[in-house]
């Protein structure tokens, strides 16, 4: 291994000790490292890290782009043991990405989708995807979290689920209403009844009886829109699962602001179960609906027409 190598594996066990999972970066930064072996650089400039962010030349702004703010992050680190090493800047391959705009689906389009559902083939497919559909529905959590459930993570005796690795790996408790507790349960009969001697723990299976992996939800998943009949609002506002996080959200904030509450006071709360570290990211999801928007707009003005 060369010391540039040995660099990356105490770089990674740093970070990973840290709470970053770092699986993409990990595999891009070996990429990396075993560009500059072959180069036989013993010192990474910025060049030679833009020579390899740019490969193959036919890739996109986007794609450069991310590749060299992955890099950025460890040459930073490999700097402090190699004055020479170059940082590439910030922005010195901009990207022309932005964030996607949020679908907000409504009560009937998400009904749609969990009947869309029911129409696969697979008794115990349909089953899972109407679940996992209903679950990030009503509790707001990420896909990613949902489908690394386990049984030991459900407990629906007192209806809260445990997410063990979020972002960060962090762990948080997700309390479920009483109507979705009964509907998991539907499920975990369903699930055991067909797949009584599954090959892993997860609570969201698969037809094979294994974990239901993202790839192949993601491709139910849009049988399921077309079957529902969902089509995207514009080019940059297409249904994805996350949107029912999105939606989740938007909805919690639209019922306090009708409610007259204290919306402010109230966030650091839906940050906390919705799992951010920060509440400015939940501040994001102010920007998606514009009856939220118009909702805070009537707060701010009846407070400035109070203070007159």
């Amino acid at each position: 291994m060369s010391e540039l190598g040995r660099h990356l594996e105490d770089y990674l066990v740093l970070r990973r000790g840290l709470g970053y999972k770092l699986d993409r970066a990990g595999r891009l930064l070996a990429q990396l490292v075993a560009f500059c072996d072959h180069q036989g650089a013993e010192v990474v400039s910025v060049e030679l890290a833009v020579s390899w962010a740019t490969s193959p030349p036919s890739c996109s702004a986007m794609w450069a782009a991310n590749r060299l703010c992955v890099a950025r992050g460890f040459l930073r680190y490999l700097h402090a043991f190699e004055p020479r090493t170059g940082v590439p800047p910030t922005r010195l391959l901009p990207s022309a990405s932005t964030r996607a705009t949020p679908f907000l689906y409504s009560h009937e389009e998400v009904v749609a989708l969990m009947s869309a559902a029911r129409r696969f083939r697979s008794r115990l497919r349909a089953a899972g995807m109407e679940a996992v559909v209903g679950l990030l529905a009503c509790s707001g959590m990420r896909i990613g979290e949902a489908l690394a459930l386990d049984r030991g993570d459900v407990d629906l005796g007192s209806g809260v689920i445990t997410i063990r690795h979020a972002k960060l790996d962090k762990e948080r408790m997700v309390p479920l209403h009483d109507t979705s507790v009964e509907a998991l349960g539907t499920y975990v009969d369903e699930r055991d009844r067909l797949s009584p001697c599954p090959s892993e723990a997860a609570f969201f299976v698969s037809a094979a009886g294994t974990r239901m992996r993202y790839c192949n939800f993601h491709l139910g998943y849009q049988q399921m829109v077309r079957l529902a009949g969902i089509t995207a609002r514009s080019a940059s506002c297409r249904p994805r699962p996350h949107d029912l996080r999105h939606r989740f959200a938007v909805n919690t904030l639209e019922d306090w602001y009708r409610e007259g509450a204290d919306v402010a006071a109230r966030l650091p709360r839906l940050s906390t179960y919705l799992g951010h570290v920060d509440p400015a990211a939940t501040y994001w999801y102010l920007s998606g609906s514009l009856d939220l928007l118009g909702l805070a707009a009537e707060r701010l003005e009846r407070t400035y027409e109070a203070k007159r």
